[in-house]
Parts: C-alpha cells; structure tokens; sequence
C-alpha cells in the first residue's frame, strides 16, 4: 500500500507501513490511540491537537517510549500496541525515522502535573479535518488506516 507523501515542519514525510525496517533506530514515536470509533489527541503547545508522540530517550524502546509519552500526555493507558509502520523525515541530505502504533485507549486519567500537553480529547474521523494540527492527504489516508490495522489485528487474536 502507498501513501501520499506529507510535510512536518520544512521535512518531506513518507509513511512506510509494516512490516517495513528503518536502517536505524527511531528519535522517535507517534501513537494511534482509539476509543471504539474515536482517537486520542492532546493539545501541545507549538503545535495544536496531535496524537501522543515525542522523543524515545537513549535508553528505552520504542514501546516504552509510546507508553510514556502516552501517559505525560494524556494519562493514557494503552493496549497491545500494534505496529503500523515508520515515517521517515527527510531534509537537505539527512534522514530520521519515526514509529507509529496503533491501540485501544484501555484508561484515561489526569494528565500528569508538569507535562507540556494543556488537555486532551477524543475525536472521531469527521473531525479530524478541522482540528489536526497538520492535516493532509497523507494523515487523512492514516488516521483511517490506523483504525484498520487495529482492528485486523485484534480480529487475529481472536481467532
């Protein structure tokens, strides 16, 4: 499957899905995080209303760092996490990576003093034009993308 290629902040951005592997490791995550029908955003100053993200520290996996972030965010609690692929940003001459995931919100709770994210909110795909920080072909193709993934993939575990 291909996606359009979108911008973050003067960088081209190319979604690889999984099972695709970066060359190296990812700086850092993004997460998909859905209730039934609606998905996690937070609202981060300096960008607006994105899903969870941020930067895995030298120590931590990736999935760690999806959880972590999650938390400081949002007060989230997530579920199995589900690959769903890497995002690779591209600027004069250098390449970074990020992983995305997709999962179900298991909990909500106070987001967490000292955390940079003002509150948060669930919103449903018709939505999402109007409130995303960066909306463009490319994440209007991945929000519904993500909720697919997920759910194929909790229909294998059922099985």
């Amino acid at each position: 499957m291909r996606f359009p290629v979108g911008s973050w902040k003067k960088q081209r951005m190319i979604f690889h899905p999984a099972p695709y592997r970066p060359p190296m490791r990812p700086f850092a995550v993004v997460v998909f995080a859905w209730e039934g029908e609606r998905v996690l955003l937070c609202d981060i100053p300096g960008r607006g209303w994105t899903v969870p993200s941020g930067r895995v520290e030298p120590t931590e996996d990736p999935r760690e760092a999806a959880r972590r972030e999650s938390f400081e965010e949002a007060g989230a609690t997530l579920g199995c996490l589900h690959e769903l692929g890497y995002f690779e940003l591209c600027s004069r001459g250098t390449r970074r990576f990020v992983a995305a995931y997709t999962t179900r919100l298991m909990e909500k709770t106070c987001i967490p003093e000292g955390t940079e994210s003002r509150g948060c909110r669930l919103a449903t795909l018709s939505e999402l034009a109007d409130l995303y920080h960066v909306w463009d072909p490319l994440m209007e193709r991945l929000f519904p993308y993500s909720l697919e993934v997920l759910r194929l993939a909790e229909q294998d575990r059922a099985d």
